[in-house]
């Protein structure tokens, strides 16, 4: 028993030096700020973002309260979303926004922030394929939305301004077309309430965007299914005034018929059979007359079936004969 304990102090006295000859304990050599700052800076003006990251990093770690410490996290944003690290970019501005309220360039960390949200959901697929994104999950635009929304309202004087007012009615189009596609999917199910409060909703946070023409249609039509026909009429009446071209169709679902359904759409009426005009019988008794033969040949059909099918123009001439006296 005392020789294992023996051996394993010596084992353990073994490993302990063996970590310090091979440089377990081996430290980070102390670098200047101003060259970790100049080697940051070289790596973004090369483009080599993991670089500058790691290097922004080692800088705000080293010296917290150094000069270039507020200048080395808003450069260390710029880095991440450079990268395409969106969630490391947006955790940076916000860590910057919360420690630096009254910085002088504040409004580069709200601006940066939305950038980011507004880049995100441009992957390699929806930039060379002709995808909808209006039919994706909005939440990345809602978040660019309010950051871009938060800089023009805190410092409209600033020069990301303009920019932020363009990328922002990309976005109110965007969200506004997204709502319609929710409110169609709710058309389709029938959930008649849902869909006029996505109407509403487009018509009272998105004016002056596209989809407005469509939601009030949306709103007319849901409401005049749940019976609210004064609501509709109102809807319509916005309509007519403000989109005086705008060609009113139903996003209610189409009955299709028992062909249509089991063929998944390939064949069978898509729309409802339009009735046939109604005729005077008096005009299709003299369109016989004018028409009927006047010898007494009898039709294919009629000689195939043995007189039970088809007419005999002997008999028909007759009969016409014997109406016209």
């Amino acid at each position: 028993m005392q020789l294992v304990k023996v051996i394993g102090t010596l084992i353990l006295i073994m490993t302990m030096a063996g970590c310090s000859w091979f440089g377990g304990d081996k430290s980070i050599p102390d670098i200047p700020e101003q060259v970790l700052y100049d080697d940051a800076m070289s790596a973004l003006d090369a483009g080599n973002w993991s670089l500058a990251i790691e290097r922004l990093q080692l800088l705000e770690a080293r010296y917290p309260f150094g000069r270039y410490s507020q200048q080395a996290q808003l450069e260390l944003i710029y880095a991440y979303y450079r990268n395409r690290e969106p969630a490391a970019a947006r955790a940076a501005a916000d860590r910057f926004i919360r420690l630096h309220p009254n910085h002088e360039n504040i409004d580069y960390a709200y601006y940066l922030k939305g950038l980011t949200s507004f880049e995100e959901d441009r992957n390699f697929l929806a930039r060379f394929l002709p995808l909808d994104e209006t039919q994706r999950d909005p939440g990345a635009a809602l978040d660019s939305f309010e950051s871009f929304s938060i800089l023009l309202s805190r410092y409209p004087d600033s020069e990301f301004a303009p920019d932020a007012q363009r990328r922002m009615q990309y976005l109110k189009n965007r969200l506004a077309t997204y709502e319609i596609h929710v409110a169609s999917f709710y058309m389709k199910r029938e959930a008649w309430v849902a869909a006029a409060n996505r109407g509403r909703y487009v018509v009272e946070n998105f004016q002056e965007t596209p989809a407005v023409p469509d939601a009030l249609a949306i709103m007319a039509e849901s409401y005049t299914k749940l019976g609210m026909h004064d609501l509709a009429e109102n809807a319509l009446e916005v309509l007519r005034v403000n989109f005086p071209d705008y060609v009113i169709r139903p996003f209610s679902p189409q009955r299709f018929d028992l062909l249509y359904t089991a063929t998944f759409g390939l064949l069978g009426e898509i729309e409802p059979a339009t009735p046939a005009r109604p005729v005077n019988p008096d005009r299709i008794r003299q369109a016989e007359a004018e028409n009927a033969p006047t010898t007494g040949r009898r039709s294919l059909l009629h000689r195939i079936s043995f007189g039970t099918l088809g007419s005999d123009g002997t008999e028909e001439s007759g009969e016409l004969i014997e109406q016209g006296q």
